[in-house]
């Protein structure tokens, strides 16, 4: 496709709009999630204004993430409008240009977007969002001490499945660190059942490369004595970002390792339906940028001099919050096993595109 003049200069406006929006609920995040923080972890007298603007800056990209869709719909919005009161569209379809031609740019540039937002700032929003918690928790140690802090893991391969239960848990310097283990060892028989094998309890442990190091240990097997042991090596298939990865909901966890969350989920024999959701959710995020800009532009194409365009504006604000809480609704069904998950993932960006591509075919005359 030939990139013109006409495309390019749609397409500056469109990210001028979008690059406002964006500023302005940035703006709003970051003083929201600034009071809240204040509110939570501020009350300690040894944590300053400085620490907790460093906190909101490490959340705020994860609440960011969570509400760009609105961005391109009111970025894209503000941008129409405008074009749309200095008479500019009135002028461009005037002289014969399809309304086709000046919103594909913007789409085009939504569906860019979406996949810069899934590739890349969905796993630098994941980092800094684990690096939150562990900052919040490190301020927050001790000051909560009737906080639940026990942690439960599972690990399994073909032939063995270990269930892991700790009192608490930290981690420094990369190493997850557990306190107060138990350890409940399976193995699978020849039709698959996993049958218990022996239970090991110890002082702590260590997540290191391919294993894990428990330290103080006593091992009990069923109908023998126990046996006590200063350290014991456990072979695992986790390593620290997967361990933590259990710690953490779905959408906490970025992109790229999502597969592997689900193979090593299934492989425990844990249900992985929200990491599956979460995927799929991901993958379609471009369709649902490209559907908040389409029907942003379609609900703004009425010409100035009629009247109206305001409030054609508002209802496709109303619209994108149906769209966005559709989608919400959609996947809290899936979760309930209600219906599909790839319906739905999909579902809900498809419908509203292909909404905003039949109000286009209404309203568009060229």
């Amino acid at each position: 496709m030939r990139v013109g003049r006409l495309e390019r200069y749609m397409l500056a406006r469109t990210l001028g709009g979008v690059g406002s929006a964006l500023a302005v609920i940035t703006a709003v995040i970051v003083l929201v999630q600034f009071v809240d923080l204040s509110r939570q972890v501020g009350v300690r007298a040894d944590v300053g204004p400085g620490e907790l603007f460093g906190l909101t800056l490490l959340r705020a990209p994860s609440v960011i993430q969570i509400l760009l869709p609105f961005v391109f719909l009111f970025g894209v919005i503000a941008a129409y409008v405008g074009l749309n009161r200095k008479s500019e569209l009135v002028a461009m379809r005037a002289a014969g240009v399809s309304a086709w031609r000046f919103i594909l740019p913007s789409a085009l540039a939504a569906f860019i977007a979406g996949v810069l937002t899934v590739a890349v700032i969905n796993p630098l929003a994941a980092t800094l969002n684990s690096r939150f918690e562990l900052d919040r928790a490190r301020m927050m140690e001790n000051y909560l001490p009737g906080a639940p802090k026990d942690v439960w893991l599972r690990q399994g391969d073909e032939t063995n499945q270990i269930v892991i239960h700790a009192r608490s848990r930290d981690m420094a310097e990369g190493v997850v660190h557990l306190h107060g283990v138990s350890l409940f060892v399976y193995q699978k028989d020849q039709a698959g059942r996993p049958q218990f094998k022996r239970r090991l309890e110890a002082a702590d442990a260590r997540l290191m490369p391919g294993f894990w190091q428990l330290r103080d240990v006593r091992e009990a097997t069923a109908g023998e004595n126990s046996v006590h042991s200063d350290s014991l090596s456990i072979r695992s298939t986790l390593d620290a970002e997967s361990a933590m990865e259990r710690f953490a909901a779905p959408d906490a966890i970025a992109f790229w390792r999502l597969p592997a969350a689900i193979r090593l989920t299934e492989a425990a024999g844990f249900s992985a339906s929200g990491y599956k959701l979460r995927f799929h959710q991901l993958l379609a995020t471009p369709i649902l940028f490209s559907a908040m800009a389409v029907l942003a532009a379609a609900f703004s194409l009425r010409l100035a001099r009629l009247g109206g365009l305001a409030g054609l504006a508002g209802a496709g604000v109303a619209l994108g919050f149906v769209v966005f809480f559709f989608n919400q609704f959609a996947g809290a069904l899936a979760k309930g096993d209600i219906i599909p998950l790839y319906a739905a993932a999909w579902a809900p960006p498809i419908v509203a595109l292909l909404s905003g591509l039949t109000l286009l075919c209404y309203t568009e005359d060229g």
